[in-house]
C-alpha cells in the first residue's frame, strides 16, 4: 500500500512537469488534469485502505483468548484507531476476525451493566461464571439477569462476575471501556480480599468443555480458600445416554416452552401445534461427551408431550440436530409454520446472526429457502432473562452452600 501511494504522488509529480515542458498547451490540458485527479483519487483510496488495514490488525490483535500484559494498551489503541476512521474507512475493515460491527454495531447500552468486579468481598463469595456475550443488553438482561437473582436471595454472600472467554473480555473492553474479570483474575481477586468461603456457579448449559476448563482453573486454587464448592451448570449432571433426563432437564424444557409460547399469540402449546406451529430450540452443539444432553433434551420434550418442540444446534453435534435434520424432522411431523428461538443462556452472536440472520446459512434463511413453510418468525430471546430459569440457578448455588 505505501509503495502504491508513493508510485502515486510520483506520477502526480511526473504529470506535471511534463506539462510545464509542453509549454502549456491547451489541447495537453485537459488530459494532464485527467491523469492527476485520477492519480490523487488512487492515492486517496489506497490511504484510506491503509488506515482500515491498521485498524483492522489491532482489532485482530486483541481477538485472542489470552490476557498479556500487553492487553489493556491493545484494546486502547484499537478503538484509537477505530475513532480516527472516516465513516468510509470503517465500512473497509476486515481481517482474519475484524469487520465494521466489531465497533460498529449497536448492542445496547453498556453503561447498564455491572461488571460486578468490586473489591471488599467478604469472607463469603459467590463467583458466578459465563462463557459471556459482547451484545450489552443481552449481558444485563441474560447474564445480570441470573447474577441479581442469585445476589437477592443470597444477602449474606458477595456475588461477583467472571467470563471464561477472553475474546468477549477485550471486545467489551475496547468497545466500551468495560473491564470483567476472566477466571484467572475473579480468582486473585478473591485472594487479595480474604475471601474464605467460594461457591462458584456457572452459567453454562451443561457439563462440557468450558465446565471442565472451569474445574481445573478453580481447582489450581483451591489451597487458597478454606472451602471450595462449584454448582451445577444448568442442565444438572449429563447421564449415560439420550434416554436418562433429571429433574433439571424437565424443568428448563417447561420453562423455555412456556415462555416461547407466551411470547406468540397463542395461549398454550397444543393451540399452537393445532394452527401448524412447531417450536425449534437452537443450542449451540459440541464435540464433548455431553452432546448427549441435547439428545436428552428432545427426549424430555417429548416425553412432556411437547410433539411439536424440536432441539437442534449450531454445531450440528450430535448429527441429528443439524439445522438440515431439523427442517426434514418439522416438514415429516407435518407442520408449516416455525418459530426459532435460541436454547442458549444469551441472545448473543449466535442467536442474532447463526439464528436470525439475514445470510444465506443462518437457520432463518435456511427454513425459508426450503420453500415448505408459510412463514418463520424468531424469538431473539436468551435463556438468562427466564425468571424460572434464574430459580433453577439460584436452587444450584443453594444446594452447593448447603453441601
Amino acid at each position: 500500500m505505501k509503495k502504491r501511494l508513493a508510485l502515486g504522488l510520483a506520477l502526480v509529480m511526473s504529470a506535471s512537469m511534463a506539462f510545464s515542458a509542453c509549454g502549456g498547451q491547451k489541447a495537453d490540458t485537459a488530459a494532464t488534469d485527467d491523469a492527476k485527479e485520477e492519480v490523487v483519487e488512487t492515492a486517496e483510496e489506497d490511504a484510506d485502505q491503509v488506515a482500515a488495514d491498521n485498524c483492522a490488525a489491532l482489532i485482530d490483535a486483541i481477538y485472542v483468548q489470552e490476557r498479556t500484559d500487553e492487553t489493556d494498551a491493545q484494546c486502547a489503541a484499537a478503538k484509537e484507531a477505530w475513532d480516527g476512521l472516516t465513516d468510509a474507512q470503517k465500512e473497509l475493515v476486515e481481517g482474519e476476525n475484524a469487520d465494521p460491527d466489531y465497533f460498529g454495531r449497536d448492542t445496547g447500552d453498556a453503561s447498564q451493566d455491572d461488571p460486578l468486579n468490586q473489591d471488599e468481598i467478604g469472607e463469603n463469595e459467590i463467583l458466578v461464571v459465563s462463557f459471556g456475550t459482547s451484545f450489552n443488553t443481552s449481558r444485563v438482561q441474560d447474564i445480570g439477569g441470573i447474577e441479581k437473582a442469585i445476589a437477592e436471595a443470597n444477602p449474606d454472600w458477595s456475588v461477583r462476575r467472571a467470563f471464561t472467554s477472553q475474546i468477549i473480555i477485550n471486545h467489551i473492553q475496547a468497545r466500551d471501556e468495560e473491564k470483567i474479570d476472566n477466571v484467572e483474575q475473579a480468582l486473585d481477586r478473591a485472594v487479595d480480599n480474604g475471601v474464605k468461603n467460594l461457591v462458584v456457579q456457572p452459567t453454562h448449559l451443561m457439563h462440557g468443555a468450558e465446565y471442565d476448563d472451569l474445574i481445573a482453573a478453580v481447582d489450581a486454587y483451591a489451597d487458597n480458600f478454606e472451602s471450595v464448592k462449584i454448582a451445577e451448570p444448568l442442565l444438572g449432571e449429563v447421564g449415560a445416554d439420550a434416554t436418562e433426563i433429571n429433574s433439571d432437564k424437565e424443568a428448563v424444557a417447561k420453562a423455555v416452552v412456556a415462555e416461547a409460547v407466551a411470547t406468540t399469540d397463542y395461549d398454550a402449546l397444543d393451540a399452537a401445534a393445532e394452527d401448524g406451529v412447531a417450536f425449534v430450540f437452537m443450542g449451540h452443539g459440541t464435540s464433548h461427551t455431553a452432546k448427549v444432553t441435547y439428545s436428552q433434551m428432545q427426549t424430555q420434550m417429548n416425553k412432556l408431550g411437547y410433539d411439536n418442540v424440536f432441539i437442534g444446534t449450531v454445531e450440528g453435534e450430535p448429527e441429528e440436530t443439524s439445522c438440515e435434520n431439523i427442517i426434514a424432522a418439522v416438514k415429516e411431523a407435518g407442520y408449516t409454520k416455525v418459530v426459532i428461538r435460541p436454547l442458549m443462556v444469551v441472545a448473543g452472536d449466535h442467536a442474532n446472526n447463526d439464528m436470525a440472520g439475514d445470510d444465506d446459512d443462518s437457520w432463518k434463511s435456511m427454513f425459508t429457502a426450503d420453500g415448505s413453510f408459510e412463514s418463520v418468525d424468531c424469538q431473539i430471546a436468551g435463556l438468562g432473562e427466564i425468571e424460572d430459569v434464574q430459580k433453577i440457578y439460584v436452587a444450584h448455588t443453594a444446594d452447593a452452600i448447603a453441601e
